[in-house]
């Protein structure tokens, strides 16, 4: 085990699924502790119309094509799927893959996904506020299934300091937001006064941070800021170079 756990979301943007899976496959064979996608239903980066795959239907090939690293989504937009049926979703996709699966979720905010899609797209503060109703929703329905899944754990995303890192504190096992170091620290720093002033122990909530290629080798200043598990991000045609940069580190 390394000093920090390592993670890489594979974005499903400007590819096809071949190389998707392909991706992943590798990652799990190097050795990251995480994989993630993204729940969009557009490129967020490049060619606004270029190809573009749905996350939860990876995730449903992810569990079963890989053996090893926990994997998850980062994150399912609350605003896309009722509670209850995102709860279903997670526990048969970690069912699939034998207990590996991370259940990632946050507000939403990519509007063109809302409009496209015929979501209401609506404010930041309602979007936030049906996060905060959903979250217990989830919990409840993951008690409830046949079979069970009660300790599927939760990933919250998002740097929010009025409510998101409330939620974080008061419903989340993980969370993650973004670099740089001094935002990153800053956030950590509001998540632990949170956690104090609800009696939550901050050592409950792992923390993950994503960042830039160019940070790698200051992983030590993430580290430092309250980082256990740092994230980093890869584009088609997924060289995984830098991820096995950041292993290096891991394990050194």
């Amino acid at each position: 085990m390394g000093r920090f756990k390592v993670g890489v979301q594979i974005r499903p943007q400007h590819t096809d699924i071949d190389a998707l899976r392909q991706a992943w496959e590798r990652a799990d064979a190097l050795g990251v502790d995480t994989i993630f996608t993204w729940d969009h239903f557009y490129p967020l980066s490049g060619d606004p119309e270029g190809n573009h795959f749905e996350g939860s239907s990876l995730l449903a090939a992810m569990a079963v094509t890989t053996t090893q690293a926990k994997f998850g989504m980062l994150v399912y937009c609350n605003s896309y799927r009722n509670p209850e049926l995102l709860a279903d979703m997670s526990r048969t996709i970690d069912q699939l893959s034998g207990g590996r699966h991370i259940l990632g979720v946050g507000s939403g905010w990519f509007q063109r996904d809302y409009d496209e899609y015929g979501y209401e797209f609506g404010t930041a503060p309602e979007r936030l506020r049906a996060l905060g109703e959903a979250l217990p929703r989830i919990k409840e329905r993951l008690a409830k299934l046949k079979p069970a899944d009660p300790q599927l754990p939760i990933l919250i995303g998002g740097g929010g300091e009025k409510v998101t890192l409330r939620l974080v504190a008061q419903h989340a096992d993980m969370w993650n937001t973004f670099g740089p170091v001094e935002n990153f620290k800053h956030k950590n720093d509001v998540l632990n006064e949170w956690c104090a002033k609800l009696g939550r122990d901050p050592k409950a909530v792992e923390r993950t941070v994503m960042i830039e290629d160019e940070d790698i080798d200051d992983y030590q200043a993430y580290l430092d800021a309250g980082a256990d598990h740092i994230i980093l991000g890869a584009d088609y045609p997924f060289q995984l170079d830098n991820v096995e940069r950041l292993l290096a580190h891991a394990r050194s």
